[in-house]
């Protein structure tokens, strides 16, 4: 069983494989189409402190490979969600992680009122990819300081490199590697240009690299999210330095692989980075000069696996 801890509370996981926040609702609406209980937790869809409404313009562009996806992050605030969902959370069959997303005082207020509570296994802070490292660090720190519960922190696309330490200082227990990167395409009905988040299967290689660079930097757990849509897939991560992926955008293309890369792993399959790659992954991110030197330079020794708990 994977265990992400904080102080005395802790998430713990049967299963390395996680629904992500956007893709699977806010509790069990996907349940008639996939046995949720053979996920190891399911992450809500975004929730604010306060009410947000759905996008107007066009939500779904239809991409080569992949979608484009604008909703508006809709919910009715956390307190209105609470008092919507309270009872599904609490009779689900898997841990449920809130997905908070806003201002640092925003989340702050979100994570005193998550405290008081027991349906919640777990928050999942949404990083806002404007942000420094400086201010990862201070939004992470203020929602810590409000809330024994672990804490999850979603890292953007290309920020994650430069923020990822950033967050593990402010006190976040594991990264969730990564974010959907933004996008823009050409709405092919209305003729107009939309802004929204990417999916696909071609997310992976990018997300494949930055686990096997943090990995090789960082001592937290690291769950990747991106491109998965089969468990070779999930393999690979695992393989990377992962502990745990998410699944997101297979949910709306085929389904059906949901469970079956649910039950290709247990808890037996969770593993650390191959020492065969591990001189690939040391100088992924490095300047040009610095990465000649590490690749360059003897292989570090494998690493042998954790034990088994």
């Amino acid at each position: 069983m994977l265990e992400i801890t904080a102080g005395k509370s802790a998430l713990r996981l049967s299963r390395p494989v996680i629904g992500a926040s956007g893709a699977f609702g806010f509790a069990s609406e996907y349940s008639k189409l996939i046995d949720l209980s053979l996920l190891g937790a399911l992450v809500t869809n975004p929730i604010s402190l306060r009410p947000r409404r759905a996008a107007h313009s066009t939500r779904v562009v239809p991409l080569d490979g992949g979608v484009l996806i604008h909703t508006g992050l809709p919910n009715s605030g956390i307190h209105k969600m609470h008092r919507q969902y309270a009872a599904k959370w609490r009779a689900s069959p898997i841990p449920i992680i809130m997905h908070l997303i806003g201002s640092a005082d925003d989340l702050a207020e979100c994570a005193i009122f998550l405290d008081q509570q027991s349906e919640v296994a777990a928050i999942e802070l949404g990083i806002n990819d404007t942000l420094t490292a400086r201010e990862v660090r201070a939004v992470v720190a203020t929602v810590r300081a409000r809330t024994q519960l672990p804490l999850l922190a979603k890292l953007p696309l290309y920020q994650a490199v430069n923020v990822a330490a950033a967050a593990v200082d402010g006190g976040a227990n594991a990264l969730v590697i990564a974010a959907p990167p933004r996008g823009t395409a050409r709405d092919p009905l209305s003729g107009q240009l939309v802004g929204g988040r990417l999916y696909g299967t071609w997310l992976k290689p990018l997300v494949l690299r930055l686990v096997g660079q943090l990995a090789m930097r960082l001592d937290v757990p690291l769950i990747g999210c991106g491109g998965v849509h089969h468990p070779d897939d999930v393999r690979d991560f695992l393989e990377a330095g992962a502990r745990a992926i998410q699944l997101d955008s297979v949910v709306w293309a085929r389904p059906e692989m949901v469970t079956a890369i649910a039950q290709a792993f247990s808890v037996g399959e969770l593993t650390r980075m191959a020492g065969a790659l591990a001189d690939e992954w040391r100088a992924i991110g490095e300047p040009a000069e610095r990465r000649t030197q590490l690749l360059l330079a003897p292989p570090p020794p494998s690493m042998p696996s954790p034990p088994e708990i």
